[in-house]
């Protein structure tokens, strides 16, 4: 797959903002600071078209990139962060329910988690929430680089097990090394049905 146009064209806090053209949507959820926006930017190539922040909890909508003018990678804001207020949090909760409710172009979900700690509760809750509503749900394990070699067996383990799923659900992903790269944008394919 060939990312030839990229362009962030709705950041939305309300269903009516949602764009209406039906095009197919692959969401990204993750927690705070997991590395969403290097992920965007290793998947469509550019450097810094995702903006990367020190401030974990910063992405408050949902942002729509649609990807040569043929699908959107939705990124949702991060959960889990301590410092967001309540009613932040809630809100967050909302917007999420409302896109995942009826949201039929919704193809897949790419739900990262950071590779170097055992899933998280609030990791825990959100792939529950995620199968709660059937989505195809990819596990993408960030981070990687930051892992020695020695080590990914056992992380692989740790992750399986707490989460309950096998390792074909995972893709080992590195923003640095680019590894996982082509596989997310093989995952993307397949739900496109294109060449």
């Amino acid at each position: 797959m060939k990312i030839l146009d990229v362009k962030l064209t709705i950041s939305a806090v309300r269903v009516s903002q949602f764009p209406t053209d039906n095009k197919n949507e692959f969401l990204l959820v993750g927690r705070s600071n997991v590395g969403k926006s290097s992920f965007i930017n290793t998947i469509i190539g550019r450097k810094n078209f995702a903006r990367t922040s020190s401030k974990p909890g910063k992405t408050q909508t949902l942002n729509f990139y649609l990807i040569n003018d043929y699908f959107y990678l939705v990124d949702a804001p991060g959960y889990g962060f301590a410092k967001v207020n309540k009613q932040l949090k809630d809100k967050f909760g909302l917007i999420m329910e409302n896109y995942l409710e009826d949201r039929d172009n919704l193809k897949m979900v790419f739900m990262l988690i950071d590779f170097r700690h055992k899933p998280t509760e609030d990791d825990i809750m959100m792939y529950n929430y995620l199968k709660h509503y059937n989505i195809p749900v990819t596990l993408i394990c960030t981070k990687v680089d930051k892992v020695s070699k020695n080590s990914h067996e056992k992380q692989i383990n740790i992750i399986t097990k707490t989460l309950g799923v096998t390792k074909e659900d995972l893709v080992l992903f590195s923003s640095v090394t680019k590894m996982g790269r082509q596989e997310v944008h093989d995952k993307i394919v397949e739900n496109l049905e294109i060449i």
